[in-house]
């Protein structure tokens, strides 16, 4: 069940507009306080002692909000975002409780902490670069670390779409 209250939920505002993705718990109690609505539900529920509710897929906030243009904060939730749960040197996809962050440039080295020098990474991965950079490690980055742009949270929604048919029609392809 608990895998069930993590599952991705598209974020509409009142407008309709795809404006954020979060976890079926935090649309649960968004619907459950009266801010947003359940446009779509995805085919299970969650039982409380009372009631089975059935587990939102696409949520509308009911008072539209003004979404100011600015970047995400840096942040290990946005980093991994941004690299899709996926070891940077190794390519594999893990659960967030099995990925690090890794400077490229090591901060021994005197390497910022920014969006052009982390990079989410496995375990093996950052314990085998150490204190050394790719190059030295002989480890090389399968993407250039990059800010997290508008154009890469609406990348990062279309390509959660492909698993779930309900959020297409709120999606502008």
């Amino acid at each position: 069940m608990l895998d069930r209250l993590h599952s991705p939920v598209l974020v509409l505002n009142a407008s309709f507009e795809p404006i954020n993705v979060c976890a079926a718990r935090r649309a649960i109690v968004l619907v459950l306080k009266g801010v947003a609505s359940a446009e779509e539900h995805a085919p299970t529920c969650v039982h409380s002692p009372r009631q089975a509710l059935r587990l939102p897929s696409v949520i509308r906030l009911l008072e539209y909000r003004r979404i100011p243009h600015q970047s995400r904060s840096l942040s290990r939730k946005n980093i991994l975002l941004r690299d899709r749960y996926t070891c940077q040197y190794c390519g594999r996809a893990l659960p967030s409780g099995e990925l690090t962050l890794d400077h490229v440039v090591p901060r021994s080295r005197a390497g910022e902490t920014s969006w052009e020098n982390l990079v989410a990474c496995c375990h093996p991965c950052n314990n085998n670069k150490g204190s050394r950079t790719p190059e030295e490690a002989g480890m090389k980055l399968h993407r250039t670390p990059r800010p997290f742009s508008l154009h890469t949270n609406r990348h990062l929604i279309r390509l959660l779409a492909k698993s779930d048919e309900q959020w297409r029609k709120y999606l502008f392809y």
